[in-house]
């Protein structure tokens, strides 16, 4: 969860804003029309793969990043794997009408329908609709479960998707009766963690994560960092 700013769509935006010395109101722009899926089969790995690509979202805690700050790809096959092997999977779909400052050529998969007006009257499908938003959680389907790649389209972020995301997971595994529930995050995505419910841990307890290193001396060379772990129930 290494790239945490190009994460979120639903940070709470700030209710005012001065203007020229002037305190004004201002409204959270109002999501498009959405589906909500967690089939895993809505999901075309390669185009969550463009997903993660457009969000800069990375599944590494270490990863590798070119001159310009982009992560490198996702594996494909590890992907795929991951995906089959999630506790539940959350996909948010809708037209790519509705994608504001969408540019092509840097999306292809969010490309096809235009400015069509059907598409902006028949209700949005995983079938007719593009991939804009994510979220997975893993579990061992009894008692605990953990929230990972949370990430919405950044033309779309803002608009309390990414909120909507997490919330689906959390009703989904509270009604499994699984409440020892985590969110593995850093310091730039526990303002979103925290409006969706989530708060420090009130064991202040720590999760020490075995990771390989970085260094590319040698592969078998292993490292223990700590990670903060945000929380354990709601």
């Amino acid at each position: 969860m290494a790239v945490a700013a190009a994460v979120h769509g639903g940070y709470l935006p700030s209710k005012f804003r001065s203007i020229s010395g002037k305190t004004v109101s201002q409204s959270k722009p109002t999501p498009p029309p959405l589906f909500i899926s967690t089939n895993p089969n809505d999901v075309i790995p390669n185009h969550l793969k463009n997903l993660y690509s457009l969000c800069n979202h990375s599944c590494h805690r270490f990863p590798k990043l070119n001159s310009e700050g982009r992560v490198e790809p996702v594996d494909l096959n590890k992907l795929r794997k991951a995906l089959h092997h999630s506790y539940i999977v959350v996909s948010v779909f809708t037209r790519p009408v509705f994608v504001p400052g969408l540019v092509p050529e840097l999306a292809p998969s969010l490309t096809g329908i235009g400015g069509d007006w059907i598409g902006k009257v028949v209700p949005v499908t995983p079938s007719n609709g593009e991939l804009v938003g994510f979220g997975r959680a893993v579990s061992d389907s009894g008692l605990t479960a953990a929230i990972y790649d949370v990430m919405v389209i950044p033309s779309l972020r803002r608009r309390g998707i990414g909120r909507k995301i997490v919330q689906r997971m959390l009703r989904i595994l509270v009604n499994r009766d699984i409440y020892d529930i985590a969110a593995l995050c850093s310091d730039q995505e526990k303002p979103f963690f925290r409006a969706c419910g989530f708060g420090d841990d009130v064991l202040a307890s720590t999760t020490m994560m075995y990771t390989r290193s970085a260094s590319a001396d040698s592969e078998d060379e292993q490292i223990v960092k700590y990670a903060e772990k945000i929380s354990w129930g709601l």
